[in-house]
C-alpha cells in the first residue's frame, strides 16, 4: 500500500508516462516500432520511481521490480534508485534505503542504479547532493563507476530541458564530484550524448549532426555516450549502426569504448539482449564476451595524478581501438 507522503511526493515529482514519450517531448522522431521500444525505456524508469516513492518497504519494491521483463528491469531499478535517493536526501525515509537497495537486489544493475542517483540529483538542490551517494564499500566498481551518477544528471537535463542543454548547449556549473570538478563537466557530456540517441530516435545521421554541432572539445565525451546508449538501449538495425560508426570518424574509439561499457553492464546484470550483441559487434568489432574481457582487463580502481579512475578506465578501453596515428581523446 502506498504511504500518504509517498503519494504526495509521487504527484509532485513524477512525470506521467505520456510526458516521457518522444512526441510529448517534441523530439524530431518519426514513430516506428523501434522508437516505441526506445520510449519504453524512460517509461520503465517512471514505473520504478513510482513504486519506490510510494513503497512502505524494500521488499514491496523488489517484488514489483522482479515482475518487469529482464530487458527493462535495470531501467526500472534506475527509477527506484532515483526515488530512494530523493527520500534519503530529503530526510523523509530511514536514511539508508538507497544503500540497502544497491547493496542488495540492485547489485546486478549497479551501473544503472548509479544513473538513477543522477536522475535524483536533477530534482534536488545542489546543497543536498552531498547526501546522494551512499557508502557502497564492498560493492563492485565503487567508487570508480559512481561517475555514472553525473552521466545520469546530464542525461536527465538533456532529455527534459532539451532546448537549454542541447540546442543552446548550456554548460552547468562545475561540482566537485569525487574531488574532480573539471571532470564533472565531461561526465555530464557523456550523459547528454546518451540522451541524443533517444532525442533522435536512434537515427545515426541525425545524432551525428547534433554531436558535431557542439564545441569540438565536447564531442569525444558526447560520442562515448552515444555508443553506450546505442549498445545498451538498442533501437537501430545493423546498417544504421554501421552508419553511426562511419559518421563518428576520428571518434570511433570513443563510440567503441561506450559500446564496451554497455556490453559489460548488460553482462553484469545477467541478461544480454540480441541488440547488444549486434551493436557490440558493429561498433566495437567484438563479441560481448570479448568486450567484457577488455573492460575487465582495462579496469582501474584508483585515481592517478588527479585523473579519476573512471577516466583512466575509459582511456584503457579506448586505447584498444585507436588506429595508428589517431590519438586517444581526453
Amino acid at each position: 500500500m502506498p504511504t500518504l507522503f509517498g503519494s504526495l511526493r509521487r504527484l509532485l515529482l513524477t512525470p506521467s508516462l505520456a510526458e516521457v514519450t518522444f512526441g510529448e517531448r517534441g523530439f524530431p522522431v518519426t514513430p516506428t516500432d523501434a522508437t516505441r521500444r526506445l520510449e519504453a525505456i524512460p517509461q520503465a524508469v517512471i514505473c520504478g520511481f513510482e513504486w519506490g516513492i510510494d513503497a512502505r518497504d524494500q521488499w514491496e519494491v523488489e517484488r514489483r521490480l522482479s515482475l518487469v521483463d529482464p530487458e527493462h528491469r535495470g531501467f526500472a531499478y534506475e527509477g527506484a534508485t532515483m526515488a530512494f535517493t530523493v527520500v534519503d536526501a530529503m530526510g523523509g525515509g530511514r536514511g539508508h534505503r538507497t544503500r540497502d537497495l544497491l547493496l542488495g537486489p540492485g547489485q546486478p544493475h549497479i551501473f544503472l542504479t548509479y544513473i538513477g542517483i543522477g536522475f535524483a540529483m536533477a530534482r534536488l538542490p545542489r546543497p543536498l547532493w552531498k547526501k546522494v551517494m551512499p557508502d557502497l564499500s564492498g560493492s563492485a566498481y565503487y567508487p570508480t563507476m559512481s561517475w555514472l551518477a553525473v552521466d545520469g544528471y546530464g542525461f536527465d537535463r538533456a532529455y527534459f530541458e532539451t532546448r537549454r542543454w542541447v540546442d543552446e548547449q548550456r554548460v552547468p556549473a562545475a561540482y566537485s564530484w569525487e574531488g574532480s570538478p573539471d571532470y564533472f563537466l565531461r561526465a555530464v557530456d557523456q550523459g547528454i550524448g546518451r540522451a541524443l540517441w533517444f532525442i533522435h530516435g536512434g537515427q545515426a545521421a541525425d545524432v551525428a549532426a547534433h554531436v558535431r554541432a557542439f564545441a569540438s572539445h565536447r564531442q569525444a565525451d558526447l560520442w562515448g555516450g552515444v555508443g553506450l546508449a546505442a549498445t545498451f538501449a538498442g533501437g537501430a538495425e545493423p546498417e544504421v549502426l554501421a552508419i553511426l560508426r562511419a559518421e563518428a570518424g576520428e571518434y570511433r574509439p570513443e563510440v567503441a569504448q561506450g559500446a564496451v561499457f554497455a556490453a559489460k553492464a548488460r553482462d553484469f546484470a545477467g541478461f544480454v539482449p540480441p541488440h547488444t550483441e549486434v551493436a557490440t559487434s558493429v561498433l566495437a568489432g567484438l563479441t560481448v564476451r570479448g568486450a567484457v574481457a577488455l573492460a575487465d582487463d582495462a579496469a582501474v580502481t584508483a585515481p592517478a595524478s588527479g585523473v579519476p579512475a573512471y577516466e583512466l578506465w575509459r582511456r584503457g578501453v579506448r586505447a584498444r581501438f585507436v588506429s595508428e596515428g589517431t590519438p586517444v581523446a581526453g
